[in-house]
């Protein structure tokens, strides 16, 4: 009976050692890919930011820019109608 229980243990003591080492390279692994995406997060906010900036820039010139092609709209049609 001994050398029975003797090669359970093994087997077993096998079978635990490898689902440790694959556990160990899985969360590396999910370790890696969480900081990528951080990275991929990080760009996407900063892409965003921009457009937002230039979003921003474009309302305040459309402003004035609607405005002065208003003006000159005006003056075209006052000077077709001379």
């Amino acid at each position: 009976m001994e050398n029975a229980e003797s090669i359970l243990v093994i087997i077993v003591s096998a079978v635990l050692t490898l689902f440790l080492i694959v556990a160990i390279v899985l969360i590396l692994l999910s370790i890696k890919l969480v900081k990528q995406l951080r990275k991929v997060a990080d760009k996407a906010e900063k892409a965003v930011e921009s457009v937002e900036h230039a979003g921003e820039l474009f309302k305040n010139t459309a402003g004035p820019l609607g405005a002065i092609k208003f003006i000159r709209n005006i003056i075209k049609q006052t000077k077709k109608g001379k």
